[in-house]
This record gives structure tokens, sequence and C-alpha cells, in this order.
């Protein structure tokens, strides 16, 4: 079998991903059913082949098909591209539900396939900078992590705001924290679309006593993608959207229980897009049989704070353990 790339899905990222996989020599073919967004595709990249029927990408020699479609269609399409024989890589989130992203996990480890998600974060230099920092006790013990992911538009209406924008900032804090919560609390609230939350806050509670919170919102008057986490000794603060340092280390003075100085260190990452590096990480690990990264347990995890965060939105932000969700 090839290990050409299809990509199937050019919306807004899907476009992103065929970009990258055409730069890097891999991409084979391209499949939307929305035939304007295909023939801009196409023009883009006449070697690929194009079509509008997912049945067309799972019988040709392609192996690796990356879903960038909405979410609602994430399980039943990879678990058809699977049952193929083929490698697939599946944007954020694994699927809608936790059992569904559990068959997905099992389905690919039992036949030998590649099973990635596409948590484009852990990419990022400055986070993979922030993690290396954190393995390595450079902070000191981790007591508390926070994260913001706000914007103004692009609001969806198949996909609440925790499901479109909160699984890029659960993938880095659970990595960062490598576990998984014990429970969860999320409140949000709907005001453009009755019953689809446009903004949300996600307290998580992780074993020890470290707690996390994440807060997304689409209804936000400028774009704030921020990451801070709290140290015993160091704190440090992933900004993506900072045009130049976007990893800042703080060493604080205290006395008497008072911060009495602060010192701040940019510290130097690479300029690499996040995106491209997690395209050359999948053909590595289709190219070696290698477990991505984020792979399907890396998804599942995510999935399972997610549903429970769903679960505690729809209780009016009552915690809910994750053991709750099988």
């Amino acid at each position: 079998m090839e290990t050409g790339v299809a990509v199937v899905g050019c919306g807004y990222w899907g476009r992103n991903l065929a970009r990258n996989f055409s730069e890097l020599g891999s991409l084979a073919s391209i499949c939307d059913t929305d035939g304007d967004a295909l023939a801009e595709q196409a023009a883009l990249y006449p070697d690929a082949e194009v079509t509008n029927n997912l049945a067309d990408v799972l019988a040709s020699d392609v192996g690796v098909v990356v879903l960038a479609t909405p979410a609602a269609t994430h399980f039943d399409m990879a678990m058809h591209a699977l049952a193929a024989g083929k490698d697939v890589f599946v944007e954020k989130p694994l699927a809608l539900r936790y059992r569904d992203g559990r068959q997905l996990v099992e389905r690919a480890d039992g036949a030998g396939r590649i099973l990635m998600v596409g948590h484009v974060l852990e990419y990022h230099p400055a986070f993979e900078k922030l993690k290396e920092m954190v393995a390595g006790g450079e902070l000191g013990e981790l007591r508390y992590v926070y994260s913001n992911r706000l914007n103004l538009g692009r609001v969806r209406r198949e996909e609440n705001i925790l499901w479109s924008f909160a699984p890029h900032d659960i993938s880095a804090i659970t990595t960062l924290l490598s576990v998984e919560p014990d429970a969860v609390a999320t409140s949000g609230g709907s005001y453009l679309r009755e019953g689809v939350a446009d903004v949300t806050l996600t307290n998580m509670l992780f074993p020890g006593g470290v707690r996390a919170h994440v807060f997304v919102s689409w209804l936000h008057p400028f774009k704030e993608q921020r990451l801070v986490v709290i140290g015993a000794r160091r704190m440090a603060v992933f900004s993506d959207t900072e045009p130049a340092a976007k990893l800042k280390v703080y060493d604080i003075d205290w006395q008497d229980g008072e911060p009495t100085q602060r010192s701040e260190t940019a510290v130097a990452v690479s300029s690499d897009e996040p995106l491209r590096r997690e395209c050359e990480h999948l053909l590595s690990c289709v190219r070696d049989r290698a477990r991505p990264r984020t792979d399907g347990d890396n998804g599942l995890t995510v999935l399972r704070v997610l549903e429970a965060s769903q679960v505690s939105l729809e209780r009016d932000g009552a915690i809910v353990p994750l053991s709750e969700v099988r």
C-alpha cells in the first residue's frame, strides 16, 4: 500500500492540512462534498486525485486518511477508514462519545493501524519546551494550571464552544500533569443559539490537590490563547497570540508569604509552524510504524474529560467524577 495522504474535508482547517501535506510531497487526494471547496483545492493541487465520495478514497491505494470534517462525522468515517485498512488521522475531538472513541482505539490496535488525533497545540515549539521544563522539574511541584482560549466569531452550529475550543487546552493540561483529572465541573451560557454554549468555564480536580481551569469563549472582543502554569519554584506563561516571546518564565521572590520581586525571562523557541510539525510526525509514525505522541489513548483522555464536562454543563455546573464516563 502507498503512503500517500488523502485529506477529507476542505474547510478552514482541511485547507491548512492539504497545504502542509502537499508541501511535504505526500498529498495524493482530496475529498469534499462541497463542490466549490473541492474545485478551489483541485486548482491548487492539480496532481492530487479529486472526489466528492469517501468511498472512492477508501477504495484507492492511499495509505493515510486525514479527516478534517465536522466532529459528528469523525466516528463513522474513521471506523470505515480503519476497516478499509488505512492509517487514520482524526482532527479533534476523536469522537463525540467516549465509548465510540474507545471502539476506534480498539479497532486500530487490533488491525495494527496508526490512529492519531489532531491536538496541534502539543506540537507547538513553545508547548514542547514548556513540557520539557515541567518534566525536568524547572518549575517545581505544580500547583495550578489555567488556560484562556478566547476569540470573536467563527461560531459553530453543530458543536458548542466546549467541544470546539477546549480540546486543545484539555490535551495540553493533561499532558503536562501526566494524569487524568478525578472530576470536573463546567458552567457556561448560550447567548446566540439556544442550547449551544458560547462560553464555558471548566474546573478540573486532579489527584494530589492540583487544580486547573479552562475558560473558552467565541464571544470575546479580542483573541487570547494563554496557558499559565504555576509551580512551587517558578511560573510559566505560554501566549500563542504573542508575536514574538510566546513562552516566558517568572521567578518570584517571597518574603513572609508575600511576593517581593518578580523577574521575567523570555524563553527562545523555534518558529516552526505547529501544524507542519504535526503533519511531519504523522508521516514519520506511518513510515516507522510507531505510535503517535497524540495517539488514540491521548484522544480518549481528552474525550473523557469533554464528556464529563458536558454532563456537568447540563447539570448546571455540578461536579462530575470521570468514573461516570465509560
